[in-house]
């Protein structure tokens, strides 16, 4: 036991008991921010469900059941809504488990990591770099403890907490050691409202979801109106019985509900956590599955990204001394640190402390921002470890021999002797060089083929280290990577513009710190650029959370974990390609899909304005838009919302959408009316060519909607021709088939009665009409989505090119 630990024991195993009783605990929301109840009111009790709940018991209560099949729409929104969001919830949940920093919590003398909800009220949790603080507290201990409040207060600079100091959750340490005692635990803690945010299951604040919004408010307003005006128009001008009435209505009614269009998009957002999941990457935002698709481009750290984590001793090159004199000062070095980082572990590793340990009479924890640690161990002298070009003069032998090794892609540290405390406020001081320390460390295998996908999928890649800039670039360079210059961040000009244009222009950066990450980041940004900055550090945290998309590394610092809106937590950079295709993959085809839907909506808003205004009978019952939203709508939308698909996303999402389906639902719309007005006339009054005349109508509006289809799947591929072909058959056997096996269906057995389609497709010169007219319309649409293209930018190909083929 140490001797903090026997000052400062924490709290007993009674006590804690007596804290859980009293309900003093760390409880924490949900880490997916949805109970499960929350997730089935969500599906269930929704404006669409209720709409398509009244029109279902309206057209039921006329005895039609084949009309009312679209009511199943109801229980399969709600149902596969929730199935996949419940799949979403346990797959966040279990990674959240594997991914979220534990505390050291110090209890009856005895250190040990516990899950965060186990902290109670009193305990005494031990912190050291990288930790994140996970509950506001008081510091009992500290030794050369540095805070970063930064995401709290804004404050750039890391402050010193010494005993009787205050932390707040939410901060995060960057050098020293110490202890607090937890004072507000769960709701109280700033930690619950923080921490617990990274973690929501949420659907907010993306381009994306603000688009689908404006359409579904679009949609209501005009619902409202021309609803209103369709039940007085068919109430009152229809001739037929009061159940023709209420079909007419039905007909009208139930295919302006945009029923697919949220289902599609939370599906297709779920599907992608789940499909993540299996990557092991946990998603902490749901947004950031948008982000995904937009990056353009990669800041990644070099340490635990391109190179493993883990640094192997190389050899030790004295520069001046006695040998054996600097290897037991490298032994007292490591066995005095007491948070190691991978070079000090390196050291401890191969030169491993023999006898008694040296008397510490001042420390100075490492940190990104000065590059250097030491101790002062009073008659054996201060010695520091660091950067060379940090520590050693600039020009001198030792930062000359020090670059020259450094090229090869090695690490170099530079072990000296100073000539005052390194606690001092001047300190390092005078610095006497005595020995070059190098350390290999191993290139991911993995790293090379990440870097050329990215390179092929237009991805920018920017490598910024707090390395040595000639390791760094012999890193990136034996990876095959041309990222043109390689600079020292040190020479970077302070003037925000130039700042800008070299970061713009170099790929590879050395001896940065974490407030000129942060400034790249948002160079970036201000040029127009989606960044995602990749990291395990501590250093990387701020540049992290300023980027659009923060990636972090499962083995990292607990605070880096916490900010990062994806955690990669087999630490694995290999992954990014599967992560970024993913995002692509369902925001290009969330797109797709609101084109479907929205073209859907409008057509049907608009055919139905133009009935009434005309004073006609609706000429479509419930069972025929099923029809049409089964097999030009709702099962290729299903297919295409979970389909391939590695176009990087762009802004202009609702503009794009816009420019094609508002004026190819005014077409379509316009066409079926146009071939309705032609063939009602000839058709006559009376019932059987009244739905002649219905089955004509129909197959113009099936073509026109069909074309929707085709064009909105482009580019092809073999699997989509044939979703197009299936759909097609599926069209023409449910127009000119199955009208005519419904009559022998029926008088074998009779209850079918209730499902008879209405369709009548024997007129030919109707059928004729409605086919000519469909095509016209097809011709328009077709025109429409190369027009739209240009008019947006939106490259437009009929073939997926060969090498973006599965």
């Amino acid at each position: 036991m140490t001797i903090a630990a026997q000052t400062n024991p924490g709290l007993t195993a009674a006590e804690v008991a007596e804290r859980v009783r009293a309900g003093q605990v760390n409880n924490l929301p949900p880490r997916s921010g949805r109970t499960t109840w929350d997730i089935v009111r969500a599906n269930v009790f929704t404006r669409i469900n209720f709409l398509l709940m009244a029109l279902f018991i309206l057209v039921l209560s006329t005895g039609s059941i084949v009309n009312a099949l679209f009511g199943f729409l109801i229980i399969f929104n709600a149902g596969i809504g929730i199935v996949q969001e419940l799949r979403a919830k346990r797959t966040l949940d279990s990674l959240a488990v594997v991914g979220e920093g534990k505390p050291m919590v110090r209890r009856d003398g005895v250190a040990g990591e516990l899950a965060r909800e186990a902290v109670v009220l009193g305990d005494l949790i031990e912190i050291g770099p990288g930790d994140q603080v996970i509950v506001d507290g008081e510091v009992i201990e500290a030794s050369y403890l540095e805070v970063d409040e930064s995401l709290l207060t804004g404050e750039s600079d890391p402050m010193l907490k010494e005993p009787g100091a205050t932390v707040m959750s939410g901060s995060f340490v960057v050098a020293g050691v110490g202890a607090f005692r937890a004072t507000r635990v769960g709701a109280e803690s700033f930690a619950a409202q923080l921490t617990a945010e990274a973690s929501k299951f949420s659907l907010v604040k993306s381009e994306l979801q603000t688009g689908i919004n404006q359409i579904l408010r679009l949609i209501t307003w005009l619902l409202i109106p021309v609803g209103l005006a369709t039940v007085w128009v068919q109430w009152t001008r229809n001739q037929g019985t009061w159940q023709d009435r209420v079909l007419a209505i039905g007909g009208a009614l139930v295919p302006m509900v945009p029923e697919g269009l949220v289902l599609l998009t939370s599906l297709a957002f779920a599907v992608g956590v789940v499909r993540l999941g299996q990557r092991n990457v946990l998603v902490q935002e749901l947004p950031a599955i948008e982000g995904l698709a937009r990056v353009d481009v990669v800041c990644a750290d070099k340490t635990g990204t391109l190179t493993e984590n883990g640094l192997r001793f190389g050899e030790l090159e004295v520069l001046d001394g006695d040998e054996a004199r600097i290897r037991v000062a490298l032994a007292q070095l490591a066995a005095a640190d007491p948070r190691p980082n991978a070079s000090v572990q390196a050291l401890a590793h191969e030169l491993p402390l023999e006898g008694p340990g040296w008397e510490v009479t001042g420390m100075a924890p490492f940190t990104s921002a000065k590059k250097w640690s030491g101790i002062s161990f009073g008659d054996h002298g201060n010695w520091v470890l660091g950067a060379p070009d940090v520590l050693g003069t600039p020009g001198g032998t030792a930062a000359e021999r020090a670059e020259e090794v450094g090229s090869t892609g090695r690490r170099v540290l530079l072990l000296g002797e100073a000539d005052a405390s390194v606690d001092a406020a001047d300190a390092p001081g005078v610095v006497v060089p005595r020995a070059l320390v190098v350390l290999e460390q191993k290139v991911r295998p993995e790293a090379r083929g990440t870097l050329a996908y990215f390179a092929e999928q237009d991805v920018a890649v920017k490598v910024i280290s707090g390395d040595n800039a000639t390791s760094v670039g012999a890193v990136t360079g034996s990876l095959g990577l041309d990222t043109g210059e390689v600079v020292d961040a040190r020479t970077l000009s302070d003037d925000p513009v130039e700042f800008a244009r070299t970061v713009e222009s170099a790929g590879v950066f050395g001896r940065v710190t974490p407030h000129q990450k942060r400034q790249m980041v948002a160079a970036l940004q201000s040029n127009g650029h989606t960044v995602a900055m990749t990291g395990d550090g501590v250093n990387d945290v701020l540049a992290i959370k300023d980027s659009d998309l923060g990636v972090a590394m499962g083995s990292g610092a607990a605070a880096t974990r916490a900010v990062a809106q994806l955690v990669l937590l087999d630490d694995s950079f290999a992954t990014l390609p599967h992560v970024v295709a993913e995002g692509r993959r369902v925001i290009g085809n969330i797109e797709r899909v609101a084109n479907f839907f929205l073209t859907k909506t409008m057509y049907s808003i608009i055919l139905a304005l133009l009935v009434a205004v005309w004073g006609l009978p609706f000429p479509f019952v419930p069972i025929h838009i099923s029809f049409v939203g089964w097999f030009t709508i709702g099962i290729p939308a299903s297919i295409l919302a979970l389909a391939p698909n590695a176009e990087r996303a762009r802004p202009g999402f609702l503009r794009r959408v816009m420019m094609f389906s508002l004026p190819s639902g005014v077409v379509v719309a316009v066409a079926t009316f146009v071939a309705y007005l032609l063939v009602i006339a000839p058709a006559g009054t009376d019932a059987a060519r009244a739905t002649q005349a219905s089955t004509a109508t129909l197959l113009t509006l099936m073509v026109a909607g069909a074309w929707v289809m085709i064009v909105a799947a482009r580019p092809y591929e073999w699997w989509k021709l044939v979703m197009i072909a299936v759909c097609g058959l599926m069209a023409f056997l449910t127009i000119f088939w199955l009208p005519y096996q419904v009559p022998g269906w029926v008088a074998a057995w009779p209850f079918l009665a209730r499902f008879d389609p209405q369709l009548d497709p024997s007129n030919v010169a109707l059928m004729t009409t409605g086919l000519w007219t469909g095509i016209i319309a097809a011709v328009l649409v077709e025109a429409i989505w190369w027009f739209s293209g240009r008019f947006t930018g939106q490259r437009r190909t009929l073939w997926k090119p060969p090498e973006e083929r599965d």
